[in-house]
């Protein structure tokens, strides 16, 4: 049975790991096993590693907090702790491909490890709005095609051919997919 997402720290490279997935493997010969694939939090590389059955490894003090996405400042997103208008500011390969999804005033949960924001998690949905979209045929609708469309914060996303300009829809976040208008 494969499980994912459990941190430990490796005290030796003094850097945060996130299992991506491991399996528990109990051979008909010899000791049980667990397989693992890792991501190193900090430096993104991925490393396969194999743990016998009941070693103990130290959990990662990581913890999440919400913070809200401010303003992108040059190469820089600044995001603020509400309550205590602290900043945090990620450099724009630490967001990556997240910030097609970026939208001021936007809620995320940052990853705090060692004082550090080592990653962030967006929200599962986000309402954007539709800025540039070619028109739909009428009576294409009831085949149920789609077309691109540019979104406010420059993500493209394929839509149904109802969709217009200025209409605001709801995108997930992880597959990049249209999901319905707002």
């Amino acid at each position: 049975m494969k499980k994912t997402n459990w941190v430990y720290e490796k005290s030796m490279q003094e850097s945060s790991r996130l299992s991506q997935e491991f399996l528990h493997v109990k051979p008909g010969k010899g000791a049980a096993f667990v397989r693992t694939t890792l991501r190193n939090y900090v430096t993104g590389n991925q490393v396969e590693k194999t743990f016998r059955a009941g070693s103990k490894i130290e959990e990662a003090d990581i913890f999440k907090e919400t913070k809200q996405y401010t303003y992108k400042d040059g190469a820089q997103y600044v995001f603020m702790d509400l309550s205590t208008y602290e900043e945090y500011r990620l450099n724009e390969a630490d967001v990556g491909d997240k910030s097609k999804w970026l939208k001021e005033g936007m809620d995320c949960t940052l990853l705090f490890w060692n004082g550090k924001v080592i990653d962030f998690e967006l929200p599962i949905t986000v309402k954007l709005t539709v800025v540039e979209v070619d028109p739909g045929l009428r009576g294409d609708t009831a085949q149920g095609g789609s077309k691109p469309a540019i979104l406010d914060t420059g993500a493209v996303v394929t839509v149904p051919l109802f969709i217009d300009i200025g209409q605001e829809i709801l995108v997930d976040t992880r597959t990049g997919q249209y999901m319905s208008r707002a």
